[in-house]
């Protein structure tokens, strides 16, 4: 019998589900299931960074991309060294992106922090860091071709 002694954090605001669902991979039948080592980066991500902030904001956040397997990823367009693959990032909507970004960027656990804009949409983009101390880059125009 073996005893496994692993404290989990239970995020507070957001679910599995939520951080790994995708129309994407719905549309083209794409295995999105994470590893454990991933469902630990989207926890250590909801610990340190999503739920803080839905508690500052008191009013619900939308993950558009979480979690993306190698396949999803290739599928959505996103670049091979991206960190949704390892579950330290996710892309987010909320009623006033800028808001979220402004409060997001006060964070001292935000590696990444993208205000991302393409011709047709904008979101936010946040990220932890998979080993080490967070690089802390923040752009609040990042163009999305």
């Amino acid at each position: 019998h073996i005893k496994i002694n692993i404290k989990m954090y239970t995020p507070k605001f957001f679910t599995l589900h939520e951080l790994l669902k995708s129309e994407t991979a719905d549309t083209k039948r794409i295995d999105n299931l994470p590893s454990f080592a991933v469902v630990e980066n989207l926890n250590k991500l909801c610990q340190l960074i999503l739920d803080p902030t839905r508690a500052k904001l008191d009013a619900p956040i939308y993950v558009t991309s979480g979690y993306r397997c190698r396949a999803l990823n290739v599928a959505v367009g996103g670049v091979s060294n991206s960190q949704h693959i390892i579950g330290c990032a996710v892309d987010l909507q909320y009623k006033d992106l800028q808001k979220l970004f402004d409060i997001l960027k006060d964070n001292p656990n935000v590696d990444q922090l993208l205000y991302e804009r393409s011709k047709s949409s904008q979101w936010v983009h946040v990220s932890i860091s998979a080993q080490g101390e967070p690089r802390h880059i923040i752009n609040n125009n990042y163009k999305v071709i």
